[in-house]
């Protein structure tokens, strides 16, 4: 049987489920890039607004802080929903496409943004229950290394409200709509980039003896780098090492100057994270000298690894499966992608959870970061009431 407190929190999502798909709607369609969110922030700003909700801005420029302060004392709970698009050119033709040319929400920010304000809403009407303070963090930068929660807990995000926990909530395509999913300890991988510049002596590629030939030098680089997760990272350590890009600006019968390669370096933990930037740069180096050369070395450091903590999850778990049914909560293994909301979980008790996004039908979705990424928006009535109930029970 359904609680006094979920039934509430289940008729005012049905009261204002409409509003909120509309909301998502115009993010979807006006969707700005990493720290350029200055019409999102304003969008946002006026909702609470409209809601009378007090609210802060000026976090990592565009980021809002928004405050509904419960009528009885207890802790602080905060719930964070990050509002950046990316560099993509949407193929969807659906009446609320981007505007933008080449600017799209194809990783579900507009959700997660619609979900929060839908929240926002069901917690303005149950302030009586609430019992401390819920605090509502949107987030800009999410995209782009260091990352907008880094940024805005740096401007003085949480000066005046330490958080006893925070959650945040990811569109997955793998689950269908109406589910969720969890998975206590490490969930995602930290992520670096990696910029290498491998330098030698360019020259007729029919005549190799007369140069130092820079793409023999990035092939054998590429190739040994492997050792290090192979080799050097202990195996129970998940990690991984991939390179995306060598840039030759060359053509085939030329040996160019220099040799560009990108990449980027996921781990689960972090001393192991620097012990192997260091080998990264040795072993390049070794490389390059041993063949005549000479290299630079550019490691970019970016979002930690993603830890949930194991009590507050699980706790979270069991209260998803009283709000949606067992069946519909489901266990996760670990990610290697990252996500920015790591340096929120680096100092708060944190629970970052997955939100289906999936159809039932057969209907494809399309991947997070793709230019025809099409979740169902029938999601929106778990993740809005889902965020409110997880904040209610934890004020307990």
């Amino acid at each position: 049987m359904k609680t006094t407190i979920e039934n509430k929190i289940n008729e005012l999502t049905q009261k204002y489920l409409s509003e909120v798909i509309e909301i998502r709607r115009h993010i979807h369609a006006n969707p700005e890039l990493s720290f350029n969110e200055v019409n999102t922030s304003k969008f946002i700003a006026s909702k609470l607004a409209e809601l009378g909700i007090e609210y802060k801005t000026g976090f990592a420029e565009h980021g809002i802080l928004g405050i509904i302060k419960g009528e009885q004392k207890g802790k602080t709970i905060a719930l964070r929903a990050d509002m950046d698009a990316l560099p993509i050119v949407e193929e969807n033709e659906f009446s609320y496409k981007s505007k933008n040319k080449g600017v799209m929400h194809a990783c579900g920010h507009d959700i997660h943004t619609a979900c929060l304000l839908g929240a926002a809403k069901i917690l303005n009407e149950l302030k009586a229950h609430i019992k401390g303070t819920v605090l509502l963090v949107f987030q800009p930068g999410e995209e782009l290394i260091p990352g907008g929660a880094k940024v805005m807990m740096e401007d003085g995000l949480f000066d005046d409200y330490q958080p006893d926990m925070i959650f945040g909530q990811h569109v997955y395509p793998q689950l269908e709509a109406g589910q969720i999913g969890m998975k206590s300890g490490n969930y995602m991988a930290s992520a670096d980039e990696i910029y290498i510049t491998l330098k030698g002596k360019g020259g007729h590629a029919a005549l190799p003896h007369n140069t130092i030939d820079t793409v023999l030098m990035a092939s054998q680089t590429v190739v040994s780098l492997q050792q290090i997760v192979s080799r050097f990272i202990p195996t129970q350590i998940p990690s991984v090492l991939s390179f995306g890009n060598i840039v030759c600006n060359s053509v085939m019968n030329v040996i160019p100057e220099t040799v560009e390669l990108q990449g980027t370096f996921r781990i689960m933990n972090e001393e192991w994270r620097y012990k192997a930037h260091k080998k990264i740069k040795d072993l390049t180096e070794s490389i390059a000298q041993g063949m005549g050369g000479g290299c630079d070395v550019d490691i970019k450091i970016g979002f930690p690894c993603l830890f949930n903590n194991e009590k507050l999850t699980e706790a979270s778990k069991e209260s998803a499966r009283d709000f949606i049914g067992e069946e519909n909560v489901r266990d996760l293994d670990i990610r290697m992608t990252a996500e920015d909301f790591a340096w929120f979980a680096q100092k708060y008790p944190a629970c970052f959870y997955r939100l289906g996004v999936g159809y039932s039908d057969g209907q494809v979705c399309g991947g997070l970061h793709t230019a025809k990424f099409n979740p169902n928006e029938k999601a929106i009535e778990t993740g809005m009431s889902m965020m409110a109930y997880l904040a209610l029970m934890s004020c307990e």
